[in-house]
């Protein structure tokens, strides 16, 4: 007679679960892009709300009326372009070939980093003559959050990286925007797909059944109720990375494909109430309205880029009737 098999309980889900590096994450990779772009954004997540507007999926019952969503408010103040950074394709992978700073920046960066003379003329130069050795170019970008509502005072700073397949288009590009500011309307437009990553809400450590999913074990059981049955074969004496332990949970990079933008704004008051957003304050400069809920906590850098994979249905603008005031 055949074995009886049956399929694993639990799942893996993400691999490994660990913390991550910093509070707020990176960006590996993106969209490719023929013009010269800059391919991401960032804000603090205020926190969710409702919307009421029409249905436009024509697949949908509810197609022509309109309906209540969900939605998360994403405050976006303009990000500041402090630098250029020019990569070098090696057998080793991208190796930086030349760093340019502004030459005023932001007196808030210095709670961040050291700032001094760069030497900003000279290095734009020398930049310009290793064109040809030039892969990929970032611009280095510092947020504003004296100007939002997130209550603190030390920026974050991170790249983007900029789109293009003309080395030259893309450095000139990068240079006209140094030392300015760029803002989300910008970047993006009402009823874009875009992916969100950010870091999850740290729940310090779990056991086996809130990490995984994994059955508990019935009162027959031996030790305990809450834990796997089997740590894994006797030959080889080892236990595999599949089995469902205890460890951390939360704090980790995610990322969430295809969410669309229902509305980029300007004016905060529109979407604040007279309280504040409940946990996060007041919105006070530019916002995005994202359908559904995004991973991380509230007062969190979101970073934002144009969808990766994005899907082949057409994504129309949507249209909004009535937005609820956040909690």
């Amino acid at each position: 007679m055949s074995e009886v098999k049956s399929p694993r309980r639990g799942s893996l889900a993400y691999w490994p679960k660990k913390r991550a590096r910093r509070i707020y994450p990176r960006v590996q990779s993106y969209p490719k892009e023929e013009k010269p772009k800059i391919l991401g954004f960032a804000g603090y997540k205020a926190g969710m709300t409702h919307v009421i507007l029409l249905d436009s999926n024509k697949g949908s019952n509810t197609f022509g009326q309109e309906i209540s969503i969900p939605v998360t408010i994403i405050e976006c103040p303009p990000l500041k372009i402090v630098g250029i950074r020019a990569y070098k394709n090696t057998v080793r992978g991208l190796k930086v070939l030349n760093e340019v700073w502004a030459k005023d920046l932001p007196k808030d960066l210095k709670r961040k980093m050291n700032v001094g003379n760069f030497k900003t003329d000279e290095r734009l130069a020398e930049a310009e003559k290793n064109l040809e050795k030039i892969s990929k170019i970032r611009v280095i970008v510092s947020t504003q959050p004296r100007i939002s509502g997130v209550g603190k005072k030390t920026p974050e700073v991170f790249e983007v990286e900029v789109g293009g397949n003309n080395s030259k288009e893309m450095f000139n590009f990068a240079k006209q925007l140094l030392g300015k500011e760029v803002k989300v309307n910008d970047i993006l437009k009402d009823g874009e797909l875009i992916d969100v990553i950010a870091v999850t809400k740290g729940k310090g450590t779990a056991g086996p059944v809130q990490r995984f999913g994994i059955k508990i074990q019935v009162r027959h059981a031996k030790k305990k109720l809450r834990h796997v049955g089997s740590l894994g074969q006797q030959v080889p004496g080892k236990v595999r990375r599949t089995v469902a332990q205890a460890g951390q949970l939360g704090f980790q990079t995610r990322t969430e494909l295809n969410k669309r933008i229902l509305k980029i704004g300007e004016n905060g008051n529109e979407i604040t109430p007279k309280a504040g957003m409940k946990r996060y304050g007041v919105v006070k400069s530019g916002y995005i309205i994202l359908e559904g809920s995004i991973p991380g906590s509230k007062k969190r850098l979101i970073r934002i880029r144009p969808a990766i994979r994005p899907t082949s249905a057409k994504i129309l603008v949507p249209e909004l009737r009535h937005v609820v005031k956040g909690e």
